[in-house]
């Protein structure tokens, strides 16, 4: 048996296929494009060629992510928060808090120790916490993503970021250029403010450990490290494809109905 999951998100597309046993047999992520329906069908299409079956063979599909009222061919849409929680509690049963930065929005997600959602907030409406304001930054910088992610780390010097508008904060990571300050810093600055209002949005929902990390951000290990002294953790969960859990629990999901 197979099951196919689709997280068409604002920026990426991830879809993958299980087995009846929930193994991940084969993934992929492309851009969403202008059209979710046949970016999202062409990626299933590739898995199944890459596993020697067909679309039809595919038992059900599930989809999720802002994109997904746009898909014609999937059996069962699902919220972000749902899916968050289902993959992330399957893979660990100790996690209560789940944290997820796309590239357009984030949310955090409360678990009680059976899995199930008691508590979730998210922000949509402002891109400065999120994905797409990293890759602002990074191109201001002229900087990749990687180079974003290592530098921060390099950086000893803490450099507070006064704006959080990403259109205000681009203007003042120009002035600091400007001003001779060293790119690592200015990074580390860019996480630290990212990570600052994740952590406010994530304490209205009282975050309780252990606390896991997904989407595309969770790569960003100055960001991470960012979060962790924000929220004053030890340690962060992040699952080995963090950017595939949305695809993964509208899998999983499926997989059940």
């Amino acid at each position: 048996m197979y099951f196919a999951g689709l997280d068409v998100g604002a920026r990426y597309t991830k879809t993958l296929i299980i087995d009846g046993d929930a193994r991940v047999l084969s993934k992929k992520m492309s851009t969403s494009g202008f059209d979710n329906n046949i970016i999202s069908k062409n990626l299933l299409n590739n898995l199944c060629m890459e596993l020697g079956i067909t679309l039809e063979e595919i038992n059900k599909i599930g989809v999720t992510g802002c994109g997904k009222k746009n898909i014609d061919f999937a059996n069962y849409e699902f919220s972000e928060t749902m899916v968050a929680a289902k993959s992330v509690f399957f893979f660990n049963k100790n996690v209560r808090t789940i944290i997820e930065v796309g590239a357009e929005e984030s949310r955090v997600v409360k678990l009680n120790s059976d899995g199930r959602i008691i508590d979730s907030v998210i922000n949509e409406k402002c891109a400065a916490g999120t994905g797409t304001f990293v890759e602002l930054m990074a191109r201001t910088l002229e900087i990749t993503l990687k180079d974003f992610s290592e530098l921060s780390m390099k950086s000893e010097k803490k450099i507070p970021m006064n704006a959080h508008c990403i259109v205000f904060a681009e203007s003042e990571v120009v002035s600091l250029i400007h001003s001779g300050v060293d790119k690592k810093d200015i990074v580390r600055a860019v996480n630290d403010a990212i990570a600052s209002r994740i952590a406010s949005m994530a304490r209205r929902v009282k975050v309780e450990a252990e606390v896991a990390l997904i989407g595309g951000l969770a790569k960003n290990s100055g960001f991470v490290f960012s979060l962790k002294n924000n929220l004053e953790l030890d340690n962060i969960v992040i699952p080995d494809d963090p950017e595939y859990m949305g695809a993964f629990g509208a899998a999983l999901l499926t997989r059940e109905l």
